[in-house]
């Protein structure tokens, strides 16, 4: 017998995810629309909608008032008790609420009795780049009431634009658009994702389909991928450097590299820590590097071709395995030969490359035997 069928859809503004879920719902006929809102005080507003009508409204207060609280105390038990076999669930998340975060509590509380058939991420064209650049935390932006998320509005959405399979277009009912503004937003949602479906809410929509492994692969930190074809005028540059780098060149090169780059990631193989995969992410104004273990080649150190499944960007080396760094790049009006030359200056020189791992300073703090589990800003 089939089980339930769950569209989640995420979102910033709450106005996009409204509007995203009352497109699915006309495609829809019979499908319930459950929305979820995160008010201040820990309150959480439960909204169950049926073709148009409110069926159901209810408001409780949670002892912690925090995302993931709401996801797992209202969200899931509200949809256990919604379930029906073949039955469809556009699910509204609380704004800035992670897809995968919902996927994750749905699959586990509910087990094979749920099938998400799509993540969406709804978005408003014009505002993607703002909120891209914008350095103020979620809070202090107005996005969620909870003071101790302290994620940036780019952190939020590059990590739901990575997850999802689906972006959904949505333009403000009440503010006029601006076609150039609108039309340099759909090129940087275009680059951010290039793996998902773009669909309009004012338009014919077709779904992507949501697939796991495929989701969770693609927000490992340090994974690179990068589109095929440039959006204009975005673009996305990628850059692998075989030695270790130099600390301390890097560090002065990472301003460079940062300035004017939208989506910064990858991962480094820094002399002062070579043992550790350095995972390194740029989302707008904010940089951080965190440990990820160690590298492949070090767990296997007799493996002269990389283990099965290891499909992490950068080629196995027969004397380095695969410690290198690899580098993507976002952005607009970026020169591929000036990142190359300022990674390639980062490289160790013979010279360097007889140094111990210990003879160069550690500016990062990052040089552990073990995941550090915390970003170095």
């Amino acid at each position: 017998m089939a089980g339930m069928f769950v569209t989640v859809v995420s979102s910033l503004d709450l106005f996009a995810r409204q509007k995203a879920c009352a497109t699915l719902a006309a495609e829809r006929p019979g499908a319930l629309v459950v929305l979820h809102d995160l008010l201040e005080g820990g309150v959480v507003v439960r909204r169950v909608f049926e073709d148009g009508r409110c069926m159901e409204r209810h408001e409780s207060t949670l002892e912690h008032g925090c995302l993931n609280c709401t996801v797992r105390l209202d969200v899931v038990p509200a949809l256990q008790r919604l379930a029906e076999p073949g039955s469809h669930v556009i699910l509204g998340l609380p704004a800035a609420v992670e897809s995968s975060m919902a996927v994750g509590a749905l699959l586990k509380g509910l087990g094979s009795t749920v099938t998400v058939d799509s993540a969406v991420v709804a978005c408003t064209p014009e505002a993607v780049e703002d909120q891209i650049w914008d350095h103020h935390s979620l809070f202090e932006s107005g996005f969620t009431p909870v003071p101790e998320d302290d994620r940036t509005p780019g952190e939020f959405l590059v990590r739901e634009l990575s997850f999802s399979d689906t972006v959904m277009l949505s333009d403000p009912a009440l503010v006029p658009v601006d076609p150039a503004l609108r039309f340099r937003g759909v090129q940087l949602l275009k680059e951010l994702a290039p793996h998902a479906v773009i669909a309009d809410a004012d338009g014919a929509v077709r779904l992507g389909g949501h697939r796991l492994a495929g989701a969770m692969a693609r927000t490992v930190p340090g994974s690179v991928r990068a589109p095929e074809r440039p959006s204009a005028p975005f673009s996305t540059v990628v850059h692998r450097v075989r030695r270790p780098l130099h600390p301390e060149r890097f560090r002065h090169a990472l301003k460079a590299l940062a300035e004017g780059s939208c989506w910064l990631r990858g991962r480094l193989w820094v002399a002062s820590a070579p043992g550790c995969q350095i995972a390194i992410q740029g989302i707008g104004p904010r940089v951080w590097l965190e440990n990820t273990g160690p590298w492949e080649a070090d767990r296997e150190p007799l493996l002269q071709t990389p283990p099965a499944g290891a499909g992490n960007g950068l080629c196995w080396h027969q004397e380095y395995g695969n410690r290198g760094t690899v580098l993507a790049v976002t952005g607009d009006d970026l020169d591929p030969a000036e990142i190359a030359a300022l990674l390639n200056a980062c490289e160790l020189t013979d010279n360097e490359m007889a140094s111990a791992a210990d003879s160069f300073q550690d500016p990062f703090g990052l040089n552990e035997p073990f995941e550090t589990h915390q970003r170095r800003n």
